[in-house]
């Protein structure tokens, strides 16, 4: 791989992508929200037939889970037609494609960490648009591995317009009032930068199909929001609660931990533990905050 397009660059997963393959001595260009409009067929076609890459990398994502059951139409334009736009394109180039999905294409059911084997079965219209982009990517490539991830959060959230779930639970926590967590649904938190680390270890192996590279800690919401406000050294009055006293607009799995089972099969090396993952999050968002103050 020489050449490498990547959408989504400027969000917290594609910040480091970008750093990550260019550090692997790739030419890499990064296409923004600013740059591009992925919905827009001919526009992706465009942009990728010039720069005719080797690796198509798509880190874009419609993920705004409850809006997506009043507009269920922009969701899947985003997350699922745009990657059919991609794939279409790869196929004309002969050209590689990752494309990152959810652990919400599963619906938490199994209680325990979901392999790359089980079945999916999504709650959403969010967790549909993002099955269906799977189906896409793979449909009309060979050549394509789709990587599922969980509650990404990586340093570039201090500034994304998303942010990330710390980042939240540290703004609440500063504005000094009591901060309730839901303490009965269970994910992996992920690392950006591991996930880029073994996303480019996964290319150069010319891995494909399904990859899950999740935290590799299940943890409740509310026990991650507790380690967060350790991290960060701040004392909060953190309230547990339940999916029952929390209704929120779109079903979510309880317990979407992902499994790294091809991840340990393949002898990549596994994910860094949620605490140290954490601790190396808060050093480089000190940075951030100091370069963007």
């Amino acid at each position: 791989m020489r050449k490498v397009l990547i959408f989504g660059s400027a969000g917290q997963l594609g910040v480091e992508l970008v750093k990550v393959f260019r550090a692997a001595g790739m030419q890499v260009q990064p296409l923004t929200r600013a740059n591009l409009d992925i919905t827009d067929a001919s526009a992706v076609e465009r942009h990728i037939t010039s720069f005719e890459p080797d690796l198509v990398v798509n880190s874009a994502a419609y993920n705004m889970v409850d809006v997506a059951e009043q507009e269920p139409a922009a969701a899947y334009q985003v997350n699922a037609l745009a990657v059919r736009h991609m794939a279409v394109t790869c196929r004309q180039l002969d050209a590689f494609l990752v494309h990152f999905s959810t652990d919400y294409v599963f619906d938490g059911t199994a209680g325990r960490p979901y392999t790359e084997r089980d079945p999916v079965h999504p709650l959403g219209a969010y967790a549909v648009s993002k099955l269906a982009g799977e189906s896409y990517a793979q449909a009309y490539l060979d050549r394509s591995l789709v990587v599922r991830v969980s509650g990404v959060f990586g340093a570039a959230g201090v500034r994304t317009a998303r942010s990330n779930f710390p980042e939240l639970m540290l703004r609440l926590a500063d504005g000094g009032k009591e901060i309730r967590v839901v303490e009965d649904h269970v994910a992996s938190p992920t690392f950006a930068p591991a996930i880029a680390e073994r996303t480019l270890e996964l290319v150069r192996r010319d891995i494909r199909g399904v990859v899950h590279v999740g935290g590799g800690t299940p943890v409740s919401w509310y026990e991650w929001a507790k380690l967060i406000f350790k991290a960060g050294g701040r004392r909060p009055e953190l309230k547990a609660t339940n999916e029952r006293e929390y209704r929120t607009a779109a079903r979510r799995p309880k317990y979407s931990a992902l499994a790294n089972s091809r991840l340990a099969e393949l002898g990549i090396a596994p994910m860094p533990p949620l605490e140290r993952a954490l601790e190396a999050y808060m050093a480089q968002r000190a940075h951030y905050v100091s370069t963007t103050a």
